[in-house]
């Protein structure tokens, strides 16, 4: 059975804040490394199938800026090298803007 993960943009409000959430979201082992490489490392070891979700894609990009970009490209990235791993990123909660 597949595992469905919803992110909400809304809770990611800077890099400080996003790591301990996709920590706890995630269920990431205790070793995670509170970074983006961490993350990439991470999801690319999950084993059985997970679907990431993630809504208010904009208002992530506006408060966390560059980080955020760069946090969507790794999910994207992850999702591409772990075929245990989809993806789907939202703008407003109903508007889907991406779908892997």
């Amino acid at each position: 059975m597949k595992r469905r993960v919803t992110l909400s943009g809304n809770q990611m409000t800077s890099k400080e804040t996003m790591h301990p959430y996709l920590s706890k979201k995630l269920q990431l082992p205790s070793y995670y490394g509170n970074n983006l490489d961490a993350l990439f490392d991470c999801l690319c070891e999950i084993a059985t199938p997970l679907h990431i979700t993630v809504t208010y894609t904009e208002r992530l990009l506006l408060q966390t800026g560059s980080y955020g970009e760069a946090f969507l490209r790794v999910l994207q990235n992850a999702s591409e090298e772990n075929e245990m791993l989809q993806l789907s990123l939202f703008a407003l909660s109903k508007e889907r803007i991406h779908r892997q």
